[in-house]
């Protein structure tokens, strides 16, 4: 798909959000770049790139200055932590935006966030507001944040995709352009390390010792190296998260906690850290030979690197230094085995990937259940979706096992324009739902909203250790089959559609107050709701919406008079949550909708 193609697809996407959201009563939504934001957060979300986002608009005037805030996503440990600001013109065709906007977008995000962190900016703040939490939790948790990101997201193309690091109260801050070519190029290609490029020269001072050995098969070429300390660090310093984990990224969480053996060897014993670490996985699609110093062979860069195995090395060491800047690193010597990707099939790439972070040996074991993409239950799903038709008899469900699988099985089966329409109109974009999407639907109709709101990742952990049968499951161990398809499908639409419904009523937490509200609806009604006319109808009925545009504001209510000052979001995440909305009283059930039985 070109780029413009894909720009006016994504136009359409949020301008059919926005008619939506402004068709529900009493629910205008004044915002349309907040939709954009939501879009753009949500994918960025899905590829690993971020953390779960939540929407947040705001816009001041503080002492002549304008503060700018869109959207901000938190680490599970709540010691990273993301923020964005959307430029949204609304655009039909590839425009280029100056520099000096998205400078400025960036400037003004930067400034709420000094604001907030010097503790100016809760004080002035009425508490009613909608980024009154936000501003309190940046100011308690400053101190202890390790990183911090802020996003530009734009529809237009800007020439520069970063700026100038910044300094905030002792913190630096990185700034990045999220744009529209940006976008299109993580959406067509499904593989957001393709702008990863390590070039040794320039981060190690020369190319890195190693011995290639060119494989045998056409699968992948190897490679042994050793990287030092001060490059991995650097590397890490300088793309975060997105080295790590990319292609297992729904399976794996990096918290960015300090392993204390790899601490105390930095710390007493550099010169040791290679005899004592078992080194790191590294995959690259591209790898660049050429000489080392003394003459032998060397790596000059890779392109794609990602680090499979070793993530908790890697973060280890960056966050050791950071704050422990008198650690020398200079004498930190890491083993490294490099697998240089060589197939063009991304399915059968994905699945390779998985594999060797799966039997690849580590410091720090990793649980199966963190490698699940090929598991049976996810296969055999992927397997129902492709051959289980919707009632109508045409359309059809897509299970996004492996990300951008959707993306791919569209370029291969759209091969002309009309094949391509017709394929776009059997399964829509609606009617994807990709792995962490169906746990988190699954987990809160099985009243796990604090699970569920710890974020994809840990939700998605703990609800394949429930299928597993383990920790005293009662979700069954056998294989889904048509009628067990259709029923989870029918509690993914349910999910969606509160989601949809609660996003206009709110302009803050939104995912917190729909999550809770699917368990309470599963908690009141769940022996009493017919999935299958769910499933029949592909949607819920207009009384059973009415239903939960009742409750949503009470679920809200209580999440807000119960959290004790806390973020909503943070408070969320306790069990101890859930048992005060399961307590709560609400309003009664109405007794004409359609799905009771």
């Amino acid at each position: 798909m070109e780029l413009v193609d894909f720009l006016r697809q994504t136009q359409a996407e949020v301008r059919s959000e926005i008619s939506d959201r402004l068709g529900e009563p009493d629910n205008a939504y004044p915002y349309p770049e907040s939709v954009f934001a939501e879009v753009v957060m949500k994918h960025m979300s899905e590829i690993g790139m971020t953390f779960d986002p939540e929407v947040c608009h705001y816009t001041a005037r503080v002492n002549n200055a304008i503060l700018r805030i869109s959207g901000f996503a938190f680490s599970d440990e709540t010691d990273q932590l993301d923020l964005f600001v959307s430029l949204y013109d609304g655009v039909d065709d590839v425009t280029p935006i100056p520099d000096m906007q998205t400078k400025t977008a960036a400037e003004q995000c930067l400034r709420f966030l000094a604001k907030c962190a010097q503790g100016r900016l809760a004080a002035t703040m009425d508490q009613s507001n909608d980024a009154y939490g936000l501003a309190l939790i940046i100011q308690e948790s400053y101190a202890k944040l390790d990183q911090i990101r802020i996003y530009v997201l734009t529809d237009k193309q800007a020439k520069a995709k970063n700026f100038k690091t910044r300094e905030v109260n002792g913190k630096t801050i990185k700034l990045e352009v999220m744009d529209i070519e940006r976008l299109h190029r993580h959406w067509s290609e499904g593989k957001p390390r393709d702008e990863l490029v390590v070039n040794f020269e320039e981060v190690a001072g020369g190319a890195l010792p190693c011995v290639y050995i060119p494989g045998d098969m056409d699968e992948y070429d190897y490679a042994l190296t050793i990287f030092p300390g001060e490059a991995l660090r650097f590397v890490y310093e300088k793309y975060g998260a997105r080295l790590l984990e990319a292609n297992v990224r729904s399976f794996l969480s990096m918290t960015g906690k300090i392993n204390r053996g790899i601490r105390d060897t930095l710390k007493d014993d550099p010169q040791r850290f290679m005899a004592y670490n078992n080194g790191i996985v590294v995959i690259a699609d591209e790898l660049n030979l050429g000489r080392t110093s003394d003459g032998g062979p060397g790596i000059l860069s890779l392109k794609g690197m990602q680090i499979v195995n070793g993530g908790q090395t890697t973060a280890s060491i960056y966050f050791t230094k950071k704050r422990n800047p008198e650690i020398n690193l200079r004498r930190v010597r890491i083993p490294a085995k490099g697998i240089i990707l060589k197939s063009n099939d991304p399915v059968k790439e994905e699945t390779l990937i998985s594999d060797i972070s799966k039997y690849a040996n580590s410091q720090n074991s990793v649980r199966q259940s963190d490698f699940s993409a090929n598991k049976p239950f996810h296969v055999e799903v992927e397997k129902l979706a492709s051959t289980t038709y919707c009632p109508d008899g045409v359309g059809r469900w897509f299970y996004e096992r492996a990300t951008g699988s959707f993306n791919t099985m569209l370029a291969r089966d759209g091969t002309t324009p009309a094949k391509l329409r017709s394929l776009k109109q059997a399964i829509p974009p609606a009617r994807k739902i990709i792995k962490t999407d169906l746990a988190k639907s699954l987990n809160a109709w099985d009243q796990l909203p604090d699970a569920v709101r710890f974020g994809s990742q840990r939700n998605f952990m703990s609800f394949m250790v429930r299928i597993n049968g383990e920790g005293g499951s009662d979700l069954p161990v056998s294989q889904p089959d048509v009628l067990e398809f259709k029923k989870m499908i029918a509690k993914a639409i349910l999910f969606k559609a509160v989601q949809k419904l609660v996003r206009p009523m709110f302009s803050i937490f939104q995912a917190n107050v729909a999550t809770y509200t699917v368990s309470l609806l599963a908690n009141r009604l769940g022996d009493r709701l017919d999935l299958e006319k769910i499933w029949l109808k592909q949607d819920i009925s207009l009384r059973l919406k009415e239903q939960i545009q009742v409750w949503a504001p009470e679920v809200n209510k209580v999440l807000h008079e119960t959290s004790g000052g806390r973020m909503i979001s943070e408070w969320a995440k306790k069990p101890e949550c859930w048992v005060a909305v399961r307590k709560a009283s609400y309003s009664p059930v109405a007794t004409d909708i359609p799905e009771m039985c």
